[in-house]
C-alpha cells in the first residue's frame, strides 16, 4: 500500500458552473504525483496543488515520445456517494501500455488507490448535475534529460482530475462517419493497442479531412489491405447486422476498451450473438444496401455510447435506421450509465466506491 503524503493546495479555486462544463478545460486544486528512478523503482507518492511541471527541455517525452496515459471518470450518485467504473481494468490496461513502451509497470492496487485517494481529496469536485462526472486522466512521462533513444531513467506517473459536463447537451443525436482509405491509424506489431499520445497525433490529419467534408469522426481501417474496419475517432466500434454485433478484435491494433469490454459482456448476457471476427468495410456498405444494417455505434470513456446514423466511404454513402438512435444502442447506453450513476443496481460488479 502506498504512504501517499498530503501537501495540499492552500488556494482554492472557484468551481465552475456545473451547468456549464467543457470537457477537459477546468482542473481541480490537486493533484497525485509519484516518481520513478531506476534502482530505486515507484517513490514519494503525494497529492500536492495541481500546477506547471518543471523539466528539462531534454527530458526524454518530448523527443521520443515514451508516455502513457489513461482515462475514466467518477460518478456522483443521488445519494451523494461517489464511485468509479472499473478502475482496476484501466490500472491492467496502462501496464499493457509499459509493457510496449518499456516503461516500469505500477501495481495495480497502487494505480487504483492512487486514484481513490485523489478523488477522496478533491470529492468537492465531483459535480452532482445530471450527465456530469469528474473526468481522471492518469498519465506517466519519460524525465530523464538526454537525447539519445532508449529507455528513460526517471519517470514521474501523474493523475490530474477535471470536471466535466454532459457529452451531449441536447440528448443522444446519431453522428455522421467518414471511412478514411488513405491513411492509417495503426498496423500489426505497432502501438494501435496502447495508449500513447502519438497514435492520437497521426490521427490529427484525418481528423481535420473528415471535418472539413461535414463529417464529425473517422472509422479507421486495417494498415494491411484497408479493408477491414477497425476504430472510430478514440472509441471502439459496433456494427449490428442482421441481428449479429460486430466489432473489431483487439489483436493489435485496436485500443481494448474498457466500455467496449462492458458492452460485450452485456450484450452476451442479454443473449445476443457478438462476432470479434474481422468485418469488411464493404459487407457492411452492402449490408446497408441490403436493409440489413440496423444499427452501428462508437463505445469509449467520454461519450459511453455514440449512435451512427450516416456513413460514407469512397462514393457509397449508407443511411443507418433513419439517423435515430437504435433499441440495442439506447439500452446499452442506459444500463452502463445506470450502473455508472446508480440510478439501477450494479449487477456486474463493476462499480468501486471511494471511501
Amino acid at each position: 500500500m502506498l504512504d501517499i503524503k498530503l501537501n495540499l493546495s492552500t488556494n482554492k479555486k472557484e468551481k465552475p458552473d456545473p451547468s456549464k462544463l467543457s470537457f477537459g478545460v477546468y482542473f481541480t486544486d490537486n493533484m497525485f504525483v509519484m516518481d520513478y528512478t531506476e534502482g530505486k523503482g515507484w517513490h514519494d507518492p503525494r497529492i500536492e496543488a495541481y500546477a506547471p511541471i518543471s523539466l528539462e527541455p531534454s527530458a526524454m517525452v518530448f523527443h521520443y515520445a515514451q508516455e502513457s496515459f489513461e482515462g475514466l471518470k467518477a460518478y456522483r450518485t443521488a445519494d451523494g456517494t461517489v464511485q468509479l467504473f472499473r478502475p482496476e481494468k484501466n490500472a491492467a490496461r496502462m501496464n499493457k501500455t509499459h509493457e510496449r513502451m518499456c516503461i516500469p509497470q505500477i501495481p495495480e492496487e497502487d494505480f487504483v488507490q492512487a486514484l481513490k485517494k485523489l478523488v477522496e481529496v478533491e470529492k468537492d469536485w465531483v459535480p452532482s448535475n445530471e450527465g456530469t462526472s469528474l473526468y481522471l486522466r492518469p498519465f506517466v512521462i519519460a524525465t530523464e534529460p538526454r537525447l539519445g533513444v532508449k529507455p528513460s531513467d526517471t519517470y514521474k506517473f501523474m493523475i490530474i482530475a477535471s470536471p466535466v459536463g454532459a457529452y451531449y447537451e441536447e440528448g443522444i443525436n446519431p453522428v455522421k462517419i467518414f471511412v478514411e482509405d488513405e491513411y492509417v491509424r495503426a498496423t500489426p506489431g505497432g502501438t494501435g493497442f496502447i495508449k500513447c499520445g502519438g497514435n492520437y497525433a497521426a490521427s490529427l490529419a484525418s481528423q481535420v479531412k473528415a471535418h472539413d467534408l461535414g463529417y464529425s469522426q473517422v472509422l479507421w481501417l486495417d494498415g494491411v489491405e484497408h479493408k477491414y474496419v477497425e476504430e472510430v475517432g478514440s472509441m471502439n466500434c459496433f456494427f449490428k447486422i442482421d441481428g449479429t454485433i460486430y466489432t473489431a478484435p483487439t489483436v493489435g491494433t485496436v485500443l481494448p476498451g474498457i466500455t467496449r469490454m462492458s458492452c460485450i459482456e452485456l450484450l452476451e448476457k442479454w443473449g445476443y450473438k457478438v462476432s470479434t471476427e474481422r468485418l469488411p468495410i464493404k459487407d457492411v456498405m452492402d449490408a446497408a444496401d441490403d436493409g440489413k444494417l440496423e444499427e452501428v455505434f462508437g463505445t469509449g470513456t467520454a461519450a459511453v455510447i455514440s449512435p451512427v446514423g450516416e456513413l460514407r466511404y469512397e462514393d457509397r454513402i449508407a443511411h443507418i435506421n433513419g439517423g435515430k438512435i437504435g433499441e440495442v444502442t439506447q439500452k446499452l447506453y442506459d444500463t452502463i450509465t445506470g450502473i455508472q450513476w446508480g440510478k439501477i443496481p450494479d449487477t456486474m460488479g463493476w462499480i468501486t466506491k471511494v471511501d
